[in-house]
C-alpha cells in the first residue's frame, strides 16, 4: 500500500504544469507593478498590479538606457531571458532563479517576436 501511495504521488507530480524553464523574449514593463515577458509561447505574467508577483522579482536587472526603450517614462521593454518556474497552464512566473539582458537586436530578429 505504502509503495502504491509514492508511485501515485510521484505520477502527480510528473504531471504538474510548474516547471523551471528559460525563456527569452520581450521584457515589458509599461507602468508601475506591471510587467511580462513575451516569447515565442505568448505573454508570461511576471506581475500585475495588486493581483501577482512572481517570487523573486529582485533576479530580474535593471535595462542599461542602450538596452531600454522608453514608453512611458521611465517604463518600457527590452530584450531578456529569465530562468524561472513557469504555470503553463496560468501562463504565470511563479518564481524567478535569474535574468540577462540582451541586445535589442536579438529580440527585433526573432520572426516569432512581435515588436511590443
Amino acid at each position: 500500500m505504502k509503495l502504491k501511495s509514492i508511485y501515485i504521488m510521484l505520477l502527480a507530480i510528473s504531471f504538474s504544469s510548474v516547471s523551471s524553464e528559460l525563456r527569452c523574449g520581450w521584457l515589458q514593463n509599461p507602468t508601475p507593478s506591471n510587467q511580462w515577458i513575451t516569447d515565442k509561447d505568448g505573454i508570461w505574467d511576471i506581475s500585475i498590479q495588486g493581483r501577482f508577483t512572481s517570487d523573486g522579482i529582485e533576479n530580474v536587472q535593471d535595462f542599461p538606457n542602450d538596452k531600454f526603450v522608453r514608453t512611458n517614462g521611465n517604463y518600457g521593454y527590452g530584450c531578456a531571458c529569465i530562468r524561472a518556474d513557469m504555470d503553463r497552464g496560468s501562463k504565470k512566473v511563479m518564481k524567478i532563479y535569474s535574468s540577462k539582458i540582451l541586445p535589442l537586436a536579438r529580440c527585433q530578429n526573432d520572426k516569432s517576436l512581435h515588436v511590443p
